[in-house]
Order: structure tokens, then C-alpha cells, then sequence
């Protein structure tokens, strides 16, 4: 059965999520800049402020809400989880507010899912209580996202495993209290069980920082200093404890991790993109230009209509998605979380593009959020995955379930259907 209502009790509870983000976290975007700054747990002033907001989104019981119900968490499912980071997007410290910050929600739930009692104590419980950060480490320089290129290995010694090669942007690293590493274990065995998931304390004897990198975005803020490390272990030592799964598992818990992330992005970016669109309504019915409102010419009219229908499309694919996932077997979304890995950085540009030239000189300049969303395209058309090996992926379901046309012609060929019916 198909339902576009929300049950009313939590659409209150998004009503509030609305005015608390819009009132509260766009707020901490203006006193700490920065798009860094959420995962800086030595800002003692910052952190001080989010304090009491963060005690205020756990009074409502929307702290932290990614979990599913036997993992510890709510269980809201996909579909509530899309409704609610659709509003988190709007801001870059409203998922710190709610404790729901990339990559922290991947690790948690794959601790959640895979980690010893010992392992959540010790990592899972401080990550979400929101006291530390953490980092997925698995990018490498001479490989990108690929992990049949990956060459970053680890072996057993004694009682310890040992890892040995370097890594690429490993998300946040400069603040991180932890980092999950995937390595190469056996390198002769398939892609599926070539690898296994270690966990690393960031003050672990080996773990080297080359230099921090930051995105185009964050380098707006802070030029001199990245938080995602190019990182080189060298001979890091952990105990056998420290493995996340068993061994050659490391594929299995990663893919994981990275289902309900691509929704989160993709409603995250729909925020963000409805935030674009009010601006550029708002600057429409403001500005006057040739004797007339903006919002009088049809040119604007065309852009306003443009971005609303297509960011409506868009919104019902990823609901659509998060749907499939809660109610259909898993793995019955892969192909349309691919529809939405490519469709999500396309809505971005084209929306945030027309509220940029909508807002002239305006929008360019520092003195509003376009331009540093601007410069936030390319890493999101990188996130989770290239664009293009999504399409890929997205091409192959769709061709697997063809079929060749039965005779010389295709099988809508008019005279040939009519011949058939003689």
C-alpha cells in the first residue's frame, strides 16, 4: 500500500526538527564557520554551546536516531530517517547537533552490527554519546575507492596484527579518537574475502600523518589545514582483538555501512537544495530589475518552476528508496540508491547554480552560503563512490532484465504486431 501522509505524531516531531535547526543549528553555522569545525572536540567554546542543544534533541528522543531497533537505537527505519536528514541538511552542524555526522553513523552501525561487547564499550558508546569522532579509513592513493587495487595490507604476528601501507582522505582523521582501516589479509583470494576491518586507536605507535587535505569547501575556511589525512601506517601494531568482524570480512562490513549513508546524503542534499530554493523565491519577490520584480519575468519564473519540479522528482526517489529499503529483502534498493547517487549531485548543481545567478554578484560572494555550497559539487558527486560507476551499476540491472526482440524487428514494430493479430 502506497501512503504520502505522515503519521501526525512524528510530523510534530519534524515541525520541531524544522524550527530547531532553522532557529538553533543555522545559527552555529554563523558563530563557528567552518565546514570542520563540528568534528573539532577541542573547541571548547563551540562545544560548550552544543551542549545544551544536543540535550535538548535527546529530550525529544531524536538523538542519534540512525540505529536500527536491535542494534540499540529507535528503529525509525529508512523512510523517517530520509524525513528527518532531509531537515538536517539545511545545516553543516546540525547532524553534530543530532548526532548523526558522516562518517560517525557508518561506524557506529557497523560496531553495532559486527563489534564485541568489548569493542562498543570502548569505541561504539563514547561515538554515540557524541564525546569523540571518529574516521572510516579506506581510500588509497594509487587506488581511489577501488578495493581490487587496494595494497594497504596487515598479517599476524603473535598476538597482534600488523598494518602496513598507506591511505587516502581518510574522512576527519585531524580530530578523529579512532580510525577503522580496511587491509589486504590474503591477497590471493577473492575481492569478497581478500580484505578484513581493523580497528585503530588514533595515538597508536606507526599511524603517520603525510599532511592533512581539505575539500574545496572546507579550504574556504581554513586554507592552511585540512582534517582528512593522507595517512601511512607504518608497521601499526593492534591486538587481535581489534579486528571488526572476522577475518576476510572487511568487504562484507564495509558494504554495510553504505546503504542507508546514500539515502542520509541524498535527503541531506534535498535540504539543502529546498534552503536554495526559498532563497531564491525570497530574492524573486525582493529585487526589482527593468521596471519590474524578478519575479516577473518569466525567465525567472522558468528557473523557480524548474528547480521545484525537479527537486520534488528527486525527493520522491530517494523516499521511494528509503520505502523499498524498510519494506522490501535486502539488496531490493541497489539500483535505485544508484538512481540517487547520480541524481543527487546533478539536483545540487542545477538548483544551487540558478540560486547563484538569480542572486547576481550576491551570490558569489562570501556574504551569502551559495558559494560555498557551490564549491561542495565536485566532492559530492565523489562521495560514497564516483557518479559514473553508479550509472554503470544502475545500466547492468536494468540491461540483465532484457530481452532480445523475438524475430528481425523489435517487438513494438507496428506491421509486425498487426500481422499477428491476423
Amino acid at each position: 500500500m502506497w501512503n504520502f501522509q505522515t503519521d501526525p505524531e512524528f510530523q510534530a516531531k519534524l515541525d520541531w526538527m524544522l524550527t530547531f535547526v532553522k532557529n538553533e543549528c543555522e545559527i552555529l553555522d554563523l558563530r563557528f564557520p567552518g565546514h570542520g569545525a563540528p568534528y573539532d572536540t577541542t573547541h571548547a567554546e563551540a562545544r560548550a554551546a552544543i551542549k545544551p542543544l544536543q540535550d535538548q534533541v535527546k529530550a525529544q528522543g531524536l538523538w542519534a536516531c540512525h540505529l536500527d531497533a536491535h542494534l540499540g537505537g529507535p528503529g525509525y527505519g529508512q523512510l523517517k530517517l530520509a524525513l528527518m536528514n532531509e531537515i538536517i541538511g539545511r545545516s553543516y552542524w546540525a547532524p553534530t547537533v543530532f548526532g548523526t555526522a558522516a562518517p560517525d553513523t557508518g561506524n557506529a552501525e557497523i560496531l553495532a552490527m559486527f563489534g564485541t561487547p568489548e569493542q562498543k564499550a570502548k569505541y561504539l558508546q563514547p561515538l554515540m554519546d557524541g564525546d569523540i569522532v571518529s574516521t572510516f579509513s579506506m581510500t588509497e592513493p594509487q587506488a581511489g575507492a577501488d578495493p581490487r587495487e587496494f595494497t594497504c595490507k596487515a598479517w599476524r604476528e603473535g598476538d597482534e596484527w600488523v598494518i602496513e601501507g598507506e591511505k587516502w582522505f581518510s574522512s576527519n582523521s585531524r580530530y578523529a579518537a579512532f580510525l577503522i582501516v580496511l587491509a589486504v589479509t590474503d591477497p590471493e583470494a577473492h575481492i569478497s574475502n581478500r580484505m578484513s576491518m581493523f580497528i585503530v586507536p588514533r595515538e597508536t605507535p606507526g599511524l603517520e600523518t603525510i599532511r592533512n587535505v581539505g575539500l574545496m569547501e572546507e579550504s574556504l575556511d581554513d586554507p592552511e589545514e585540512g582534517i582528512h589525512g593522507y595517512l601511512r601506517y607504518n608497521k601499526v601494531r593492534v591486538p587481535l582483538d581489534h579486528m571488526l568482524g572476522g577475518p576476510g570480512e572487511g568487504f562484507k562490513v564495509a558494504q554495510a555501512r553504505l546503504g542507508g549513508g546514500r539515502v542520509h546524503h541524498a535527503m541531506r542534499t534535498v535540504g539543502k537544495c529546498q534552503r536554495a530554493l526559498d532563497m531564491m523565491v525570497e530574492r524573486a519577490v525582493s529585487r526589482r530589475t527593468q521596471g519590474k520584480l524578478l519575479a516577473d519575468h518569466q525567465f525567472v519564473q522558468g528557473m523557480i518552476a524548474d528547480s521545484a519540479i525537479e527537486l520534488e522528482q528527486f525527493r520522491l526517489l530517494v523516499i521511494k528508496t528509503a520505502w523499498v529499503i524498510d519494506n522490501e529483502p535486502h539488496g531490493a534498493a541497489r539500483t535505485l540508491i544508484g538512481m540517487c547517487k547520480v541524481q543527487m549531485a546533478k539536483i545540487y548543481h542545477d538548483i544551487i547554480q540558478r540560486a547563484i545567478q538569480l542572486h547576481g554578484s550576491l551570490g558569489v560572494s562570501n556574504e551569502l552560503p551559495l558559494g560555498s555550497w557551490w564549491m561542495g559539487l565536485p566532492s559530492l558527486a565523489l562521495a560514497d563512490g564516483p557518479t559514473e560507476v553508479h550509472k554503470v551499476q544502475v545500466a547492468k540491472a536494468l540491461l540483465k532484465q532484457g530481452r532480445p526482440a523475438p524475430g528481425l524487428f523489435p517487438s513494438e514494430h507496428i506491421p509486425s504486431r498487426l500481422a499477428g493479430l491476423r
